[in-house]
């Protein structure tokens, strides 16, 4: 059984709040994620102070400020990530954030996290990508807005600049807020499987928790997924998230699913053998025969239970003498034929 990476994304859902942080911490653990994930940035570093804010963003924050100064209001300090890091050991669970420029993933770098995940908007960002190449450690690759060919122009930089291909893991992704059903695509998730030959996984902005259950069954290994604490919230992402109790049955599902998956051996399984006999069926007589006589297509029928001759012989012991009496309804046996 392969057991999908979960990564609860509290991403911004903080507002700033370093107390809120740890609450988001406390219910990623609580509902059995395996990382809470956070965003790591300097607002003057990711985005010039004119810059508007996407559609989403603008309705989620009544048009409050400019996108500068919606994300200054949402920093982490570097020693914020300290605090939540010992905040997530204290709780089982382990720590990711993303990087959105190079200060911040300087910085993240001597915090020896497990992955390196690079957003949607990083994945035409080459420079980037080759810094990221370097350190040569499990990276998530998100690639919402992403052409087919850009994605393999990411992977092949990726790979140009020495990661090795084994570290890679392509997340599927749309980067609306929600994401609406049909624009979801998820077949394209095993399109980036099939064609680049990684392994993938999926980030999702949907409403509710079908889409990343079905993301696993279609083989995620990874899956990424907003939560807040509540939804009604101010900010730019809590209308999009998971409640906590959405967060909680989502992972309970995606365990569920990864059991019924199996090792993808077609054969019957430890629960049903018992039931093979009693619903296979086997090869009997339709009336009372003597010892002796010529079995006839006439004298035989298949029915239950499944522990006498099975049908595909019925060609086979047409024409065989019988050794002893058969009664009407019995059973046919090999021991029985001459």
């Amino acid at each position: 059984m392969t057991r999908t990476v979960i990564i609860a994304e509290a991403g911004v859902n903080h507002n700033g709040d370093i107390n809120l942080a740890k609450r988001l911490i406390e219910v990623a653990a609580e509902a059995g994620a395996d990382y809470v994930k956070f965003q790591t940035f300097k607002a003057e570093n990711l985005v010039s102070k004119s810059a508007t804010k996407a559609d989403y963003q603008q309705k989620n924050t009544q048009n409050d400020g400019t996108q500068f100064d919606m994300l200054k209001k949402l920093e982490l300090s570097y020693n914020d990530h300290y605090v939540l890091i010992n905040h997530c050991n204290k709780h089982n669970i382990k720590f990711l954030s993303t990087a959105f420029d190079d200060e911040s993933f300087d910085f993240l770098e001597t915090l020896n996290l497990d992955y390196i995940k690079i957003s949607s908007g990083d994945a035409t960002n080459q420079p980037f990508l080759v810094k990221v190449a370097k350190y040569n450690k499990k990276v998530l690759l998100s690639t919402g807005m992403c052409t087919f060919d850009e994605v393999k122009e990411a992977v092949e930089v990726l790979l140009d600049n020495g990661l090795k291909k084994e570290l890679i893991t392509v997340l599927h992704c749309n980067t609306e807020y929600p994401t609406p059903l049909e624009d979801v695509n998820i077949s394209a998730m095993c399109l980036l499987s099939r064609e680049l030959n990684v392994k993938v996984g999926y980030s999702d902005h949907t409403l509710g928790v079908e889409i990343p259950i079905a993301a696993v069954a279609l083989g995620a290994t990874v899956i990424e997924k907003h939560f807040t604490l509540d939804k009604d919230m101010k900010g730019p992402d809590h209308l999009a998230s998971l409640s906590p109790g959405e967060l909680k049955e989502m992972t309970s599902a995606i365990r569920k699913i990864e059991v019924a998956l199996g090792d993808g051996i077609k054969r019957p399984s430890q629960s049903e053998k018992k039931n093979i006999m009693v619903a296979r069926k086997s090869i009997h007589v339709n009336r009372e025969i003597s010892a002796g006589c010529l079995l006839e297509k006439s004298d035989l029928v298949i029915k239950r239970p499944g522990n006498g001759i099975q049908p595909k012989y019925l060609t086979e012991i047409i024409g065989r003498r019988l050794k002893h009496n058969l009664s009407n309804d019995s059973i046919v046996k090999w021991e029985d034929l001459d």
